[in-house]
This record gives structure tokens, C-alpha cells and sequence, in this order.
């Protein structure tokens, strides 16, 4: 039960350390991961829309 005490402690203590972002910044970041998000899943719905109609005109022959 001692290293369970003893780990905890060093975890609060490592925790005190840790530079949280502002505010305004994680505000930021958030944007640029949801607009990446949103990027990055219409890139991929186009380029699977675009390999389904090339198989698709493919197995049409």
C-alpha cells in the first residue's frame, strides 16, 4: 500500500509541473484539429467515392 501512496504522491507532484495551455491557446488548437479533422475526412470520402466509380465502371465492363 506504501508504493501505491508513494506513486500517487509523485504524480501530483509531476501534475504541479505540467504548463497547461491559456485559454486562448487551447482555443486555437482546438480549431486547427477540428478543421484538420474535417479536412482530412472529405479528403478521404472523395477519394473513396472515387475508387467506388472506378470499380464500379470497371466491373461494368
Amino acid at each position: 500500500m506504501g508504493k501505491i501512496t508513494g506513486f500517487l504522491k509523485d504524480v501530483v507532484s509531476e501534475m504541479r509541473k505540467v504548463s497547461w495551455p491559456k485559454r486562448k491557446q487551447l482555443t486555437r488548437y482546438t480549431i486547427v484539429v477540428i478543421t484538420t479533422v474535417v479536412f482530412m475526412a472529405i479528403y478521404f470520402g472523395l477519394v473513396d467515392l472515387g475508387i467506388s466509380e472506378v470499380m464500379e465502371w470497371y466491373l461494368a465492363l
